[in-house]
């Protein structure tokens, strides 16, 4: 075979490859990148909790629900204090979110990466995110924590 033919076919062969490869890349399901991910461990008898999942996937996080039946074991392996506990805990880019934090300050925690073992809403407040049909809005702040049970206040809402 002369030395040009072989050239070109060796060239419409990286270019079939290329295509092909372009093609299966371009019908591939996108994928969530890895801070986007957050796990859930909540009650599986918990609206409130479910209505959370719904608030963070609408705002962009892929989100994997596991239904236990008690949540406390989870939040003491993710150092979470208990004068912070809520219903549900999660995890997320490394770090714990407790209870019913609102979707934005999750991403400011993500974008920022302080120094904490995570952010919560203690207690249920109604008016948070997956609390909106209680008797109305109360403010409340979202606390950054750490694993020695250290809080500070991380937003108000």
């Amino acid at each position: 075979m002369k030395s040009s033919m072989r050239s070109r076919l060796l060239r419409q062969g990286a270019i079939l490859l290329f295509s092909a490869s372009s093609a299966s890349m371009a019908l591939a399901a996108p994928v969530a990148p890895a801070a986007n991910k957050v796990e859930v461990y909540k009650s599986p008898a918990c609206g409130c909790c479910s209505q959370w999942v719904e608030h963070m996937q609408k705002n962009g996080f892929a989100v994997e629900v596991h239904n236990v039946r008690n949540v406390t074991p989870f939040r003491e392996r993710y150092g979470v204090p208990q004068s912070v506990a809520s219903c549900h805990t999660a995890l997320v880019g490394g770090y714990a979110i407790e209870g019913h934090v609102p979707a934005a300050a999750v991403k400011r925690l993500l974008r920022e990466k302080p120094k904490a073992a995570g952010i919560a809403v203690p207690g249920m407040v109604s008016g948070s995110p997956g609390m909106e049909q209680g008797t109305g809005k109360v403010p409340y702040n979202v606390m950054l924590f750490n694993t020695r049970g250290s809080t500070k206040v991380f937003a108000a809402h």
